[in-house]
């Protein structure tokens, strides 16, 4: 196909998904079965209109109706409060109600307040019709939008329905924003921003609440979506500054298992906690993001590991510290909200006091350059979806700063191994491996390795699966830090929307992926790396005693008693590919992250 014919293609494609959404649910839409599955009314619906697999208990539970009590005695104070909202005796009870918890019934009306929407909406009458205009007409991240609408909140029983009114509203919003600020574009952890601000506001009020969330000053979230990631960056290296000072022996175990922070604090830092923890502590915790600020994120990311050190540290592997923190505890946190918001206070004057409260103004390239509202024309390659061959200079050095955080980490524990080992060996004699063995590059590193299989899906999708989407800001060898670089702006065909990354197993799926360099954004992703193959030798010492065999007489098993020495034949032969460790990847005595590609065993 020729350029003419591409672009219009392009053009009947959003013509074709605009048209979708703007019909909705009226008879004759286009709504495939398996996009709008069915549900029974019966199933259990909670107040924050989440459903649940199972059917509403027959009984009120007493506590639950305790705190419904409470909440509905708040309503009256809070009615009082919205009518004198500036008021300085308003001002004055605002912190302390807040940290209570906002009223459900009136968090539209609170969080429309705390973000002064009315002010901006009246200083900007006609904008948001004119970006829904300009978007069905330019758009180029109408496809991944499309996608990800499909799957946020799909548990939600108001985005529970394919076209339904609400998936119209987070496709408009998305959409429109998309074109508003073009420097950002369409990144796809805003689906689940968008998604929950919707839940209580209407579509303007959602569009210009995103608008202050990315670009207002207490929130900054702007260079979070951004190319490159900067501010993701720096704030993960803000918290692993506050868990060395505060939770050294936490740290280390992380460290130990080769679990860098960006596999488990995606979502704190993406979304504020969207499907990382009960819905109901995730909106007590942006009521209080609404009010303070960032400084809130980077507490709370502290106070969840500081209330659950004890059961983190039992776990002795890194899927299973994962697995903990991204899925047992959105099921159940353990705590009830009042005392985690508690904690969550505290915590944020413990840092107060050590000055490590926030991780400090935003740096030049996390503030918005590009004028609001200004049409920036689409390029060919981003009309028609084709991914560029280069990535930009941003997205490495991104890489290169995060690969540098790893190796320090990784570096220092190295060398406390190696001291161990050798105080360990002179107490006891014993020789050990030749090669000091490095325990801190786990099964994160096959996320690195499994890229050629299958495809991804986004942020928005299930509390599963988010986390290995950004991945690759982790455990990179130092061969890789100049072959794999960020694709922050890839735009996932429909062809691999189906895709699958767990981040339970620490693997990630990565496949056909399409890049628009400019205004849409997507999850990253490692380019492939061929590095020259090494060949190392690996001494083994074993005893007969530890493998069992059996009598060839009667099926006994039979045991051998330990050799006095190892004989020279006692080696195994191993090609790998990693051109800078000398030594393979072993924990628990099981050798892992490498291909054998040519062996020689001779074991005598």
């Amino acid at each position: 196909m020729n350029e003419e014919d591409l672009i219009r293609r392009s053009s009947e494609e959003r013509e074709k998904i605009f048209r979708r959404y703007e019909r909705g649910r009226e008879e004759g839409a286009e709504i495939d079965p398996w996009e709008d599955p069915s549900f029974e009314v019966y199933h259990a619906t909670d107040r924050y209109g989440f459903i649940h697999d199972k059917r509403l208990s027959s009984k009120v539970d007493p506590q639950e109706a305790k705190r419904n009590q409470i909440e509905l005695e708040r309503v009256k104070k809070w009615l009082k409060m919205l009518k004198s909202w500036n008021s300085s005796v308003s001002k004055e009870k605002l912190h302390k109600r807040i940290y209570k918890g906002i009223p459900n019934s009136l968090r539209p009306q609170v969080w429309c307040k705390l973000l002064n929407l009315e002010k901006i909406k009246s200083e900007n009458k006609g904008t948001y019709a004119e970006m829904t205009r300009l978007a069905r007409l330019h758009s180029t991240d109408a496809r991944q939008i499309d996608s990800d609408v499909n799957r946020q909140f799909r548990e939600h029983i108001i985005y529970r329905e394919r076209y339904g009114i609400k998936q119209q509203s987070l496709y408009n919003v998305l959409t429109a924003y998309a074109m508003y600020n073009s420097e950002v574009g369409y990144c796809q952890g805003m689906s689940g921003l968008a998604g929950v601000l919707l839940m209580y506001m209407d579509e303007e009020d959602a569009f210009w609440a995103t608008h202050v969330l990315l670009t207002g000053q207490k929130y900054m979230m702007h260079g979070l979506y951004k190319e490159g990631f900067p501010k993701l960056t720096r704030f993960l290296a803000h918290h692993d500054r506050i868990l060395h000072k505060f939770m050294p022996k936490l740290k280390k175990h992380f460290d130990k298992h080769g679990l860098d922070s960006i596999l488990y604090s995606l979502k704190w830092f993406f979304v504020c906690f969207v499907e990382r923890v009960p819905f109901s502590l995730c909106l007590r915790i942006w009521d209080i993001y609404l009010l303070d600020g960032e400084r809130v994120i980077t507490a709370m990311a502290f106070t969840i590991l500081k209330l659950h050190k004890r059961n983190i540290t039992k776990l002795h592997d890194m899927d299973s510290i994962v697995h903990f923190i991204q899925v047992k505890l959105y099921k159940d946190f353990m705590y009830d909200d009042d005392t985690v918001i508690q904690s969550l206070e505290k915590t944020i004057d413990e840092l107060k006091r050590s000055k490590l409260d926030h991780p400090g103004p935003p740096l030049k390239d996390e503030i918005p350059s590009r004028p609001f509202g200004v049409l920036m024309q689409p390029s060919f390659e981003q009309i028609v979806g084709r991914r560029a061959e280069k990535f930009t200079e941003k997205e490495q050095t991104t890489n290169e700063i995060v690969t540098m955080r790893r190796e320090e980490a990784r570096d220092a524990l190295e060398k406390e191994s190696r001291e161990s080992q050798l105080s360990v060996g002179d107490s006891c004699g014993l020789a050990g491996s030749k090669f000091s063995f490095d325990p801190s590059i786990d099964d994160a590193s096959s996320l690195l390795d499994c890229q050629h299989t299958g495809s991804r899906r986004s942020l928005a999708d299930t509390s599963v699966t988010s986390t290995a989407d950004l991945s690759v800001f982790s455990t990179i060898t130092r061969s890789q830090a100049h072959e794999n670089s960020l694709d922050t702006h890839s735009n996932i065909s429909e062809s691999s929307v189906g895709a699958i990354s767990s981040v339970g197993s620490g693997i990630m799926q990565s496949g056909s992926i399409q890049k628009q360099p400019l205004s849409s954004h997507s999850t990253p992703r490692a380019t492939p790396h061929n590095p020259s193959p090494d060949v190392v030798r690996i001494y083994v010492p074993y005893s007969p005693t530890d493998t069992p065999t059996v009598s060839p007489q009667n099926g006994d098993v039979i045991h051998k008693s330990p050799p006095t020495s190892f004989p020279e034949g006692n080696k195994i032969r191993i090609r790998i590919d990693n051109d800078d460790f000398p030594t393979p990847l072993v924990e628990h005595g099981k050798i892992k992250h490498f291909r054998i590609e040519h062996h020689e065993i001779d074991l005598k």
